[in-house]
């Protein structure tokens, strides 16, 4: 692929995966974090850059055609935490990508923009977003700054709302929001690739019959996920027996995010 992408978060969990993957597909990858991986493979080159810093961010992505936004923080904590790098940050790398002539950007999103749906309920991109947290509040921004600078900037972006990746499902409610990194893979090579994307929200999951979400926006785009949560079962099933008891954080799409300092009506929540 005659393609130069960049990797935010370079170092985080989801990138060590993705990283191998990526490097087959496209040949060559800049990677950018806070501080250097230590892994560094042949056709990885590191540029150091901090979401808070837009001209950083602008160098980093010298040279390049997509970027692979993973950076960021990657779970719930204050605003102020959150803040920095999930809302100035985002701002920042668009930013910065725009006036380094970056062509594609795809936005890792997070299931936890719509984490306060039950489970029960089968969604699609199109149902109104209902965030967890600050973290998930983060990425419904995001997924907006991304349409923002497809409509307005001419960029070509994908928001991606990951489930959970990993090789394989850890307990139930994974066995619904699992992705594998090579499904994962699959999704960016769209968002990087695909001649007619304008700005589109996909959700990241792999083949799983017990998923919350109607993934149509994914599948009209060719997306054909080659990965079986139920072919993990017993694995996710066996650890599932492990864990405490039903809360009602189990009750709804985002799980522990959503429950961690409920407050509110649950069964008004649920059934709304």
């Amino acid at each position: 692929m005659d393609q130069r992408i960049l990797v935010t978060g370079a170092a985080g969990r989801v990138a060590v995966m993705l990283r191998p993957l990526l490097l087959q597909r496209y040949g060559r990858l800049v990677l950018s974090d806070r501080t250097e991986p230590a892994d560094l493979a042949e056709g990885e080159v590191f540029r150091q850059a901090d979401l808070g810093d837009v001209d950083a961010i602008r160098r980093a992505c010298d040279g390049v055609t997509g970027v692979i936004h993973l950076g960021g923080r990657p779970n719930d904590g204050t605003w102020a935490e959150v803040a920095a790098p999930n809302i100035e940050g985002v701002m920042n790398l668009f930013e910065g990508a725009r006036r380094a002539g970056v062509e594609r950007v795809v936005f890792a999103s997070s299931n936890h923009a719509i984490g306060m749906y039950p489970r029960h309920r089968r969604i699609g991109t199109k149902e109104p977003v209902r965030p967890d947290g600050h973290y998930g509040l983060s990425k419904v921004f995001g997924e907006a700054v991304a349409a923002l600078y497809a409509d307005k900037h001419g960029m070509r972006c994908l928001s991606i709302r990951i489930g959970n990746v990993a090789p394989k499902p850890l307990d139930l409610r994974r066995l619904s929001v699992w992705l594998h990194p090579e499904d994962l893979l699959q999704l960016c090579a769209i968002g990087l690739e695909h001649p007619k994307l304008h700005h589109a929200v996909v959700f990241g999951v792999s083949d799983n019959v017990r998923t919350f979400w109607d993934n149509q926006e994914a599948f009209q785009l060719g997306y054909r996920p080659a990965h079986r949560a139920e072919d993990h079962r017993a694995h996710a099933l066996t650890a599932q027996g492990e864990v405490a008891a039903e809360t009602l954080a189990d009750r709804f799409q985002g799980g522990a995010f959503a429950g961690n300092g409920f407050d509110g009506d649950a069964e008004r929540t649920l059934w709304s």
